[in-house]
């Protein structure tokens, strides 16, 4: 336990994630969000999956009390030489006091205890408060990403190539090829870690190729990395998301931290999906 910045209602003091239970974390993670400008509400069952599936350390998060009040939460996911802030939030009415701040930091100097210089996140575009003060503590803008959706229906395009489908290895294993560092949702580890993984090669007509690894539940899809293997990136982005949804016309399909640089973002548009939200990917340090 750690002391925060006091306020006008007294001192604020900082436990350990790992201290309280998932319903706790749940009613903080909410409460901190409901005034956002994409509040993304989580129940007890999908906290426990986000905890699972993106490596979030309880024993280096925290929750911010006052009193007997939590009012603030902050997680850090951490992996091989990198780390993620995450749920930073603070309930408004004890934003502007620097608890957030002070979280931040105490989330960056946890890392550091366990030798990691180098954090990760994503701020929800025109969110300035907090963007303001992630440039403050170091953090740099390194792209944008888009969270998309689409309803369900059949392709606005029909296939016209060869599909193999492939189950949860074969299809893992395609991640392997892919280059840099995508965002930590989107990262190798978290799609392991992910339950009902599948995927889908294509060969067009014209010898263009490539692939889509993707996580498909009861009511909707979502988790996609899309690969090109040799031609046009939008052509094969169009051939695979007409394979995909000529086979799941019913499901809804919800992807995120998609670059708005990936070229096949195009293909995307082509095929329905729309813009929910953007979201500013940030780095502090180095990657090694």
């Amino acid at each position: 336990m750690s002391s925060l910045p006091t306020t006008a209602d007294g001192p604020v003091e900082l436990h350990l994630a790992s201290q309280f239970t998932l319903k706790q974390l749940t009613i903080i993670y909410n409460q901190t969000r409901v005034d956002y400008l994409v509040p993304m509400p989580m129940n007890m069952a999908r906290m426990t999956e986000y905890i699972q599936v993106y490596d979030a350390d309880l024993e280096n998060s925290f929750v911010a009390v006052q009193g007997e009040q939590m009012i603030a939460l902050g997680m850090l996911g951490v992996r091989a030489g990198r780390t993620w802030i995450t749920r930073l939030g603070v309930l408004p009415g004890d934003r502007r006091h620097g608890v957030g701040q002070s979280l931040t930091v105490s989330l960056l100097n946890a890392a550091g205890r366990k030798g990691i210089g180098f954090a990760m996140l994503e701020v929800i575009k025109n969110n300035v408060p907090a963007h303001k003060l992630f440039l403050k503590l170091g953090f740099y803008e390194v792209g944008e990403l888009l969270v998309m959706r689409r309803p369900p229906g059949p392709p606005r395009s029909y296939p016209v190539g060869k599909a193999a489908w492939l189950n949860r290895a074969d299809a893992l294993a395609l991640l392997d090829k892919r280059a840099g560092l995508p965002p930590w949702t989107n990262q190798n580890e978290s799609l392991n870690n992910a339950a009902d993984m599948y995927g889908v090669s294509v060969t067009l007509p014209d010898g263009n190729s490539g692939w889509l690894v993707f996580q498909r539940q009861r009511f909707v899809m979502s988790r996609f990395v899309m690969q090109t293997e040799q031609g046009d990136p939008v052509a094969v982005g169009r051939e695979l998301l007409g394979q995909l949804h000529d086979r799941f016309f019913d499901l809804d399909t919800q992807v995120e931290n998609i670059p708005v640089n990936d070229p096949h973002l195009p293909a995307y548009c082509d095929m329905g999906y729309v813009e929910s939200f953007r979201r500013i990917e940030m780095y502090r340090g180095t990657y090694q």
